[in-house]
């Protein structure tokens, strides 16, 4: 087809029934990508290092003494930017999370994969730590490939056995900065340091994500991207016409025809040289439209760049653009879609910081103790026996009072003169809470304790007193 033809040009959708590194026999086909160098694969990599930076770095980092970061699923605490989070604080959680899968639909609508070409850690350790020690040992695809039909000589024994070695000791470090993130970086500097027979437990879990991080990144590699993360299937049916992903502008490029120097050029201003598929870590050929396998890792734009510089074509025939904009250019459009989604999104953040701004530093339960009466006590008065479980969501101290707030009454603790906790301490126990009986008109009674913290109230229980009518 003429490139000035303004027709979508009909292409081969054969490849769509078979999976870039799945053989026809059925046998995995081993990906060895050619190193991109270019503008895009200069950037990837200096944001690459910046997110590594942080990701090994945030664990160290403290705020008065406590970890800014802990996902610590064990204990069920989580602290989030300093802010200590716990179960009773499952609501907001959800809330959270609900927050973020919708971000997650809205960016990916608007920008495609993006953020697996440049900050999804599985595309940032494979390309920019395991693949780089792979090309500095290995070298390139060509060597690579050499290398990997050469029968096994000294040269292949050393070259295998450093790059294997310089992998598991990458996973190691990422493992332990892995545990460092639910358990803490103290904890796991007593698991190091300390005697073995104290952290079973601990160096267990270490090896164990070791051989797990290990074993996807010399073995599983894209096929991570391909078969296990959910988020590339979900993008068959986040993306649309308008979404801005790494596409191959097909109006320009076809009908492909290999360069020929000082002759007129007829054909389209792909040149079929292949670098746009050689240099892919998923093994696709991104000039058959927009594919599962895509990470949107710029390395074709690299490759296909550098070459329309060799052969004096303008660059972009592979860049980030939508179809609409391909095939009838269009810029880019807000649509009905896109404004739904930021308007539910704005209202979960809404919700979500209002929620954090009202949440209390004290989370107070309190509840009757099932099967049991109320209590006879002296001058005319009677008892009841509750349960409560007091959580203190800060780091700091905190000393609390009960007190009733209907009428009065005298609350005393079992075990106990006064509730003081510890910062981010659960604590649980029982107490009386003993009243007149003058102020008890029926059988079951709505009360209210106030939880108070030097003089002001910070929460108020509902609960009921039981007796009968005196």
């Amino acid at each position: 087809m003429d490139s000035n033809n303004n027709s979508k040009p009909d292409l081969d959708q054969s490849f769509r029934d078979s999976v870039s590194t799945v053989a026809k026999d059925g046998k995995r086909v081993w990906i060895f990508p050619l190193k991109p160098k270019g503008k895009f694969y200069d950037y990837r990599t200096w944001f690459s290092y910046f997110c590594l930076i942080l990701l090994f770095g945030l664990p160290f980092v403290k705020i008065d003494g406590n970890p800014l970061l802990l996902l610590n699923i064990i204990e069920r605490k989580f602290i989030i930017f300093g802010i200590v989070f716990w179960p009773q604080d499952f609501a907001l959680f959800g809330l959270a999370m609900i927050t973020f899968m919708v971000f997650i639909v809205l960016f990916t609508a608007v920008f495609g994969r993006l953020f697996c070409g440049w900050a999804c850690p599985q595309t940032i350790f494979m390309e920019m730590v395991f693949r780089k020690i792979e090309y500095w040992i290995e070298g390139d695809m060509a060597y690579q490939k050499l290398l990997d039909k050469m029968p096994w000589n000294a040269e292949k024994i050393r070259k295998k056995t450093m790059k294997y070695f310089l992998f598991f000791l990458v996973s190691f470090i990422i493992s332990n900065t892995f545990l460092a993130y639910i358990i803490g970086v103290d904890e796991l500097y007593k698991i190091i340091t300390e005697p073995v027979s104290q952290h079973i437990g601990g160096l267990t879990a270490i090896f164990l994500f070791t051989g797990v991080f290990y074993f996807v990144y010399s073995y599983m590699r894209e096929q991570v991207c391909i078969v296990v993360c959910p988020y590339g299937r979900l993008q068959g049916v986040l993306l649309d016409r308008n979404s801005i992903v790494v596409a191959y502008d097909y109006m320009r490029g076809e009908q492909r025809a290999k360069f020929k120097k000082n002759q007129e050029r007829t054909a389209g201003d792909c040149v079929d040289c292949n670098l746009c598929v050689k240099v892919c870590p998923t093994g696709i050929d991104i000039r058959n439209g927009t594919q599962m396998e895509c990470i949107n890792c710029t390395a074709c734009i690299d490759a296909c760049d550098n070459m329309m510089d060799a052969v004096n074509l303008p660059k972009g025939l592979i860049r980030y653009t939508s179809e609409n904009q391909i095939e009838k250019k269009k810029p880019f459009k807000i649509t009905s879609r896109i404004i739904v989604y930021s308007a539910l999104l704005l209202l979960l953040l809404v919700g979500l910081i209002s929620a954090l701004l009202v949440r209390s530093d004290v989370e107070t339960t309190i509840l009757r103790t099932a099967g049991l009466m109320y209590q006879e006590q002296p001058n005319e008065k009677i008892s009841n026996l509750y349960n409560y479980k007091v959580v203190n969501k800060t780091f700091n101290n905190k000393n609390l009072t009960f007190k009733l707030e209907d009428f009065d009454g005298e609350f005393r603790f079992i075990g106990q003169e006064q509730l003081t906790l510890k910062g981010q301490e659960l604590k649980e126990g029982e107490f009386f809470l003993i009243v007149d009986k003058k102020n008890i008109k029926q059988r079951s009674t709505k009360i209210k304790i106030g939880v108070y913290e030097n003089g002001k109230r910070i929460e108020t229980i509902k609960t009921k007193f039981l007796g009968k009518s005196f």
